[in-house]
Formats: C-alpha cells, structure tokens, sequence
C-alpha cells in the first residue's frame, strides 16, 4: 500500500482481502454492486479521512464479483467529477472485485447531487445543516491522532497488542504483515506510525504520548480529601478502558440474582451506562493537552468519568447530544471496531435509557473550557460511610473465595478458558480478567504457553 496524500490506496488482491477480513469502518466501504448512489460515497469518503471503495464485496463480506469495464469506469469518473468541487478518483480491478480509492478532500466541504456526506462508524451519513457547519468551521489540517512522535518505527510496536486487538475485534489477518495491517487501519503510512497507532499497538506508550494516562481514584466521604485506592493507567486505550472497567466494579455495591442455573450480578450502576462514559472520554479527551489524563472518580455518593478538552469546537450546550462531532475520528473508528461503541450519537440515548430502567435519575454532563465530566448519581444508602467499611471486609473476603474457586477449577482443568472460569464461578469476564492477573502477579499462577492452546500452572496456594 502506498500513501496517496490520504489513506494507502489498495493497489493489490492481498490489501484487498485484508480490507475484507477488517470489515467495513470509517475508510472502507462494501458495494455489491454499482449504482449511481455511490457518489454520496466518494464525497464522504473526501470530507472525512479518504478512504476505499470496493464493488463486488457484499455487506458481510462475501465476494460476487464486478468488472471494470470502460463503461463503469466512465460512469464512476463522470459522479466523481459532477461532485462539488470535482473529485479525483483512482480506479482498479483487483481480482475479482473493482477498487475505488478516494483521498482526503483539500477543499471540505465537498457534495453530491443529493447533499453532503461524512463517514462515521462504517457507514456514510448524510449531514444536517448545523453539522456541516461545525464541523467544518474550524478544520485542524493535521489532528493529534495524524501526527507521529519523534523516533517512533515499526519495530517498537507490540504483537501482543496487535493480537488482543484483532482476537477482540473479531479480526483474521492471516500472514499480513503488521506494517501493512496498521496502514489498512489508516493508523500508519509507508514508513511512519501516526499518534493513533502508538495509542493503540506501541510497546511503551507512556514513553512517547507521556499524556496517555488514565487516573482511577476512590475517595472516601464525598469529596477529594481522602483516597482509599487508586490505580494509574499508562497503557495503550485498550487496557486503559478493560482496567478502568474493573475497578469501577470493584468499588461498586452489587447484589446477585439467580436466574434459572445462572448468577447474575447487578451493580447499583449499570455497567452498560458506565462502559459508555468511560470509552466516550477515551475516544473524545484532547490528546494534545499535555500534563492532563483521564479521571475515573468514585465518590460515596456519586461516580465521575472526567477527560480533558471540553467539547469539541462548534458542539455547545445547546446542541450537545443531538450532534455527534468527533474529535478523534479514527481513535473512534478503532473502539468501533472493538465494538466498545454502537451508532454515532447514541451514546447518550443509551446511557439514559439505562439509568432510567434502573429506576435512577439520568448522568449530568458539565463541560468547561478544558474538561468534559459525566455524574453517575449513586442510590442513596443509610449510613454510608458506616457501610463502606463492612462492604470493603465483605470485598476481601469473596475476592479471597472467588480465587479459591477459580484455583480448584484450574487444578481439576488446566486448560480452562476465561470464558469457562466465568460460567463455573458465577463472576463477569472482567471479573476473572481481573483476578488471573492478580494471581499472576502474586505468583500464584503462571500462563504456560500462548492463550489459544496453552494452560495454567499452580504455583502458592496463598494469594495473600
């Protein structure tokens, strides 16, 4: 793949297949067929980051086939050059299906016959008035997440995380190399590894984005005085959401249902709501603020997710929530992958539907100047401060039973799954994420060969 003064143009059948096995995001489109529609296409793909265009590839990826005939190719240049202002296209048949590679547009906004278009989260979405507006009014030509860090190369970009990556999102790259999985994400160019890349796949992250820090405190009482824990996070985003998700759960009450064979665990917070907060502040903290960092606050009386940067320009009080403009937009393309985020400005929806069907009042969102913070509101409970103390002996004493449980199974099978030591103890994935590696890091346990075919090794019976 080679650079093309916008994202790397597909120019082979392997790039092509590896933009199938990726799925469609913000820089990859599936066309079964041509039709005249896909010039709504092309002026997305030009107002957001370029992207590629692939005819004979259905939604879900299987292959029918289209030819590059003089005919098409003459249609598909004439819809480009009707566009205003005119696109430049590059066509190509690769195997069995037709390439149509469209760069970032230097003169945004561009349209189509039918209006103005952008790319987010894999779909081409028509935008209102007040969106082309803002979104346009003021147009950084070179955001965070394009810029590389000096002395960053390939060879300081880790497998492991380039593996939890694809095995999360659901991803097969077969014999790809790294470098040319990167730059099919839009995260790398032919000899450079851009800022989005590093958050996600650097072996040291901290080392060259020292602001890639997320901060999860506990206080006790309802104010900033105290802390009963604290972890910080200098990792890449993916651990930096996982984490936080864990210790948000272990600093949140929770009672169990029993439903039918199954325990299920219900936080006095919905984890749904929680989980939107804290990869929204991932996806849309300004990465450029150095010395600032993501907050996860738990307070007695009430749950904070802070990030730096306010809101994005031209997203106001007013209009928060009914538009979505994104600060990050490939860092946002790659939590869409993962599957941490669902459709574009249903973020909010969903964090207040679940609040509601919990019986509890909706997030308050107070942005400034240079943070943005979200308030999840905790049930009321009498004698608080009297309670945390009982809830945090109750804590060690199930954490002590739960990896005793996860222990034996481990001795009786080996070879068990997180998924199996889930089901087996009744506790979340994240849950048993967290106390493998507790374990692990106590010695208690030790992860002899890969995750797929390897298996657990006892070592202390003690965890301390």
């Amino acid at each position: 793949m080679k650079p093309r003064g916008g994202p790397p143009a597909c120019t082979s059948t392997d790039d092509v297949k590896l933009l199938i096995r990726e799925g469609e995001g913000l820089t990859t489109e599936f066309k079964e067929r041509y039709t005249p529609r896909i010039d709504e296409d092309i002026v997305a793909f030009s107002n957001t980051k370029g992207g590629t265009l692939l005819l004979g590839v259905r939604d879900d990826g299987v292959v029918v086939g289209d030819r590059l005939t003089n005919d098409l190719k003459a249609r598909i240049n004439s819809l480009a050059r009707n566009c205003k202002p005119a696109v430049t296209v590059s066509l190509a048949q690769l195997g069995e299906v037709v390439a149509i590679d469209v760069g970032e547009g230097q003169e945004k906004p561009y349209s189509c016959g039918s209006g103005y278009y952008r790319r987010l989260n894999g779909t081409t979405q028509k935008m209102n008035h007040e969106e082309l507006r803002v979104m346009f009014a003021e147009n950084d030509p070179v955001p965070f997440e394009e810029r590389t860090a000096k002395g960053f190369t390939f060879d300081a970009i880790a497998g492991g995380k380039v593996r939890a990556f694809t095995r999360e999102a659901g991803i097969s790259i077969g014999r790809a190399p790294v470098p040319d999985f990167l730059r099919s994400l839009k995260v790398a160019d032919e000899t450079r590894v851009r800022n989005s890349g590093i958050l996600f796949f650097a072996k040291d992250v901290g080392g060259f984005l020292p602001q890639a820090l997320m901060t999860c405190v506990t206080f006790k009482g309802t104010d900033r005085v105290v802390i009963i824990d604290r972890k910080d996070i200098r990792d890449d985003l993916l651990t930096q959401f996982n984490e936080a998700m864990v210790f948000i759960e272990r600093h949140l009450n929770v009672r169990s249902e029993i439903r039918g064979v199954n325990r299920h665990d219900i936080y006095e917070i919905p984890l749904e709501a929680l989980r939107e907060a804290v990869v929204n502040a991932l996806m849309h903290r300004d990465y450029g603020v150095r010395g600032t960092q993501v907050g996860v606050e738990v307070y007695d009386d009430r749950v904070e997710i802070v990030n730096p940067g306010g809101l994005p320009h031209g997203v106001t009080g007013r209009n928060f929530g009914r538009i979505s403009i994104r600060r990050n937009e490939v860092i946002a393309d790659l939590f869409f992958r993962l599957h941490k985020c669902e459709l574009a400005g249903s973020g909010i929806r969903r964090m207040r539907r679940a609040l509601s069907a919990a019986g509890l009042s909706a997030p308050r969102f107070e942005p400034d100047e240079h943070f943005f913070r979200v308030i999840f509101d905790r049930p009321p409970e009498a004698g608080r401060g009297v309670a945390r103390i009982t809830t945090q002996k109750t804590t060690h004493k199930t954490t002590q039973k739960t990896t005793q449980s996860i222990l034996d199974i481990i001795a009786r099978k080996p070879g068990s799954t997180r998924k199996e030591l889930a089901e087996a103890t009744g506790v979340s994935d994240n849950g048993i994420k967290y106390h493998l590696r507790r374990m692990q890091k106590n010695g208690v346990l030790r992860r002899i060969g890969p995750d797929k075919g390897g298996h657990w090794e006892v070592g202390r019976k003690n965890s301390g």
